[in-house]
């Protein structure tokens, strides 16, 4: 499978948000990641429904939606109803994460689980079939331009492990400090999708920049 590459809107410049998804619609970006941030879960405020209607209304790539909030269960349908195709929820706030995955698949969107650098891919595993995409953080949730985790590349190979075993087929979908340098050794563990904000959005060329992380 090609490596999809999904920008990241939080680096985009708020004041030309319309600029930067057309953008992304006329490069070759698979799909379009969306940062949700409540205060609570993350030291950070990012933008909710008004915004997400907006970014839809211009988008021509699906909308991957990851929720970095507590309590996500109360506002699936309406992530749903404000464009989302994908929606990801943070394990560490799912109680009853089994059922806010059947949740979200129930609204007729894709299901993703999120895990903290310090959480571990194992306790994933009952769970990783009914699955869609995992994305492994690779900087600690809340802020853009952070500098890549190293231990990624470990937890990559390790979920990739557990999804071959168990015959799912959710994908691996890398977040945070994704660069040229350390792209092709993500690929080579077993990621399926890159998340880039910072290095697209400050780019003299983001588009060209997006069509270089595709061509690892």
């Amino acid at each position: 499978m090609h490596i999809q590459v999904a920008p990241s809107v939080l680096a985009s410049d708020f004041g030309n948000l319309q600029a930067a998804i057309e953008m992304i619609n006329d490069s070759e970006a698979d799909s379009i990641h969306i940062d949700i941030m409540d205060g609570v879960f993350v030291p950070n405020i990012s933008f909710g429904f008004p915004v997400l209607e907006a970014i839809k209304k211009h988008a021509q790539k699906p909308l991957d939606v990851h929720l970095m909030i507590v309590n996500p269960d109360h506002y699936l349908s309406a992530f749903k109803e404000a464009g989302a195709e994908t929606i990801t929820v943070h394990m560490e706030a799912c109680p009853h994460l089994h059922r806010t995955i059947q949740a979200i698949h129930e609204l007729g969107c894709k299901a993703g689980v999120a895990i903290n650098p310090h959480t571990n891919v194992e306790l994933l595993r009952d769970v990783i079939r009914d699955l869609d995409q995992v994305i492994i953080m690779s900087v600690n949730p809340g802020f853009g331009g952070q500098k890549f985790i190293e231990h990624t590349y470990e937890k990559v190979r390790n979920l990739k492990a557990i999804i071959t075993s168990s015959g799912s087929e959710a994908l691996i979908e890398i977040d945070g400090g994704v660069n040229l340098d350390n792209a092709y050794k993500l690929i080579d563990a077993g990621a399926d999708i890159l998340v880039a904000g910072s290095f697209v959005f400050n780019a003299e060329d983001p588009a060209a920049t997006i069509s270089q992380l595709k061509e690892h």
